[in-house]
């Protein structure tokens, strides 16, 4: 199985503050990697860095062998990152974001139109697609930005907090997406999540991220086994010392 995304002895620092300290992982293609940790760990830095948003201090950072500091164009044709605070034009309608977002990607109308069609699908919101998004929920935004993310077939997707405040039913459409994208369209994705049931039920593996350090790794039945964890949230509890 060929990896996807390499990280080797990854260190990122903000002026004085040390935010990643030696992080070192990858990802197999086809598979769903998530980085969890407590608020402050380095998810979203090294997220950005693999996304080619950030350049590391020092370290090697490779996607689909290109690397990000050298060949950061090349990444960025290949990939697609959503940002846990990502925005999308309000006066535009779900339909039109779409369109827009996919002629930046498609060669001509006709692949725009397959291309929006298959972002229709995605989000499953139908008719709600010809309202603006100034009249959408976070739910419902949410879902419009996941199809915007994976409507292209992405080599990688980065998925920063994929439903984070989002209620219960727009987070299993989400999650359901994610899961059936992977299986059906050959996608891998690098995630991060707060939310250890998510994260449990979507990821192959799982790090565990604190102080900007990986500190277990494994699928999670492996990490509750060895911690003797009836679930991932007691695991992430033990591993960080909270319990």
């Amino acid at each position: 199985m060929s990896i996807v995304v390499e990280v080797d002895r990854l260190v990122k620092d903000f002026g004085e503050v040390r935010a990643l300290e030696g992080l070192s992982f990858h990802v197999k293609n086809g598979e769903i990697y998530g980085l969890i940790g407590p608020n402050g760990a380095g998810k979203t830095t090294a997220l950005r860095i693999v996304s080619t948003l950030l350049k590391p201090t020092s370290g090697l950072v490779k996607v689909l062998g290109h690397d990000v500091v050298d060949e950061a164009a090349e990444i960025r044709s290949l990939i697609s990152y959503l940002p846990e605070e990502a925005g999308a034009y309000k006066n535009l309608s779900g339909y039109e974001y779409l369109e827009f977002m996919a002629k930046f990607t498609a060669d001509n109308s006709e692949a725009v139109k397959e291309v929006v069609e298959s972002a229709v699908e995605i989000s499953g919101l139908g008719e709600r697609l010809k309202d603006k998004l100034k009249t959408y929920s976070k739910g419902m935004k949410r879902r419009v930005l996941v199809a915007r993310v994976l409507m292209t077939k992405p080599k990688l997707g980065v998925l920063d907090e994929p439903t984070g405040g989002l209620d219960v039913l727009h987070s299993i459409h989400v999650r359901r997406i994610i899961k059936q994208y992977v299986a059906n369209q050959g996608l891998t994705i690098l995630l991060s999540s707060h939310n250890m049931l998510e994260v449990e039920y979507l990821c192959d593996r799982v790090a565990i991220i604190t102080k900007g350090k990986i500190v277990a790794e494994g699928s999670p039945p492996e990490l509750k086994k060895n911690l003797n964890a009836s679930n991932l949230e007691e695991v992430f509890a033990k591993v960080i010392g909270f319990v």
